[in-house]
């Protein structure tokens, strides 16, 4: 299939790690100019680097989603450096994952910021220029968290199942203005190489969520949910992202589409 990326321009949010970094490694493969959005600057240029050697344009930008302002410098500088933006991945997430009665006001505000508010600050800072434009493919990242109300995830998940809300809202909205919004929820996905997980990642190494969830009788455990048996990648999630990026899904709008081995069916 012909995607016909090439010379398109993306923002991916939280572009630096795991899912993030993959996905802006698929656009660039297909030929699109990337922006790495994120708060890693260590790894995020080292993303740039590879995206480079693709022989795509590629751009870090350091934001925190959570912050309006950091979000419309990051969106001024993607147009300063290629122009219209044409498709905007948001892939930032963050969660600690612990019962809701033991966790801090801190990490809830942390969770709102990073899987709700920072989605809302990127789509408003894009959409006026891309309804004139009549154009504009906008992928939200979400979670099955968000569909099947998740053990340890309450208000990371409240913040998914918000998300796939607004993205049915928006797309009847933005939908006459030539503007494709859909939502992809993975299930629990690992990078599987430690490279691909910096300092600000959760999955770094050492960090909370990488100690819990790669612990081996962890991982037995949780893959017995999964109807196909295994634990998802970054590589699997991929597809379906530049599927709907791209003018071959000009028909799809206002989905929810989990690529997360049957987790949520």
């Amino acid at each position: 299939m012909e995607l016909a990326l090439g010379g398109r321009t993306a923002i991916v949010t939280g572009g630096a790690s795991n899912i993030g970094k993959a996905i802006c490694e698929g656009l660039a493969r297909e030929g699109a100019n990337v922006v790495v959005a994120d708060v890693d600057e260590a790894q995020a240029r080292h993303t740039v680097e590879g995206l480079e050697a693709l022989g795509v344009g590629a751009l870090f930008a350091r934001t925190d989603v959570g912050d309006r302002e950091q979000v419309v410098a990051m969106v001024a500088a993607a147009r300063e450096r290629f122009g219209p933006v044409d498709i905007l991945v948001n892939n930032a997430g963050w969660t600690a994952n612990d019962l809701f009665v033991n966790k801090s006001y801190d990490d809830f505000r942390k969770e709102v910021d990073i899987n709700f508010w920072g989605p809302i600050h990127c789509i408003k800072a894009l959409a006026p220029a891309m309804i004139e434009r009549g154009y504009g493919k906008i992928i939200t990242i979400g979670s099955d968290a968000g569909r099947v109300g998740e053990y340890n995830e309450a208000v990371y998940g409240a913040c998914k199942g918000g998300m796939i809300t607004l993205t049915k809202a928006l797309a009847r909205e933005f939908g006459k203005h030539g503007i494709n919004v859909n939502i992809v929820c993975p299930g629990l996905t690992l990078p599987e190489n430690p490279d691909d997980a910096g300092t600000g990642s959760l999955w770094h190494e050492g960090s909370h969520q990488s100690r819990i969830f790669k612990d081996p009788e962890v991982l037995k455990k949780v893959v017995r949910h999964y109807p196909l048996r295994r634990i998802g990648t970054p590589a699997d999630i991929v597809p379906t992202v530049l599927l709907l990026a791209s003018d071959a899904a000009s028909y799809i709008t206002g989905q929810c589409i989990s690529v997360s081995g049957g987790y949520a069916m």
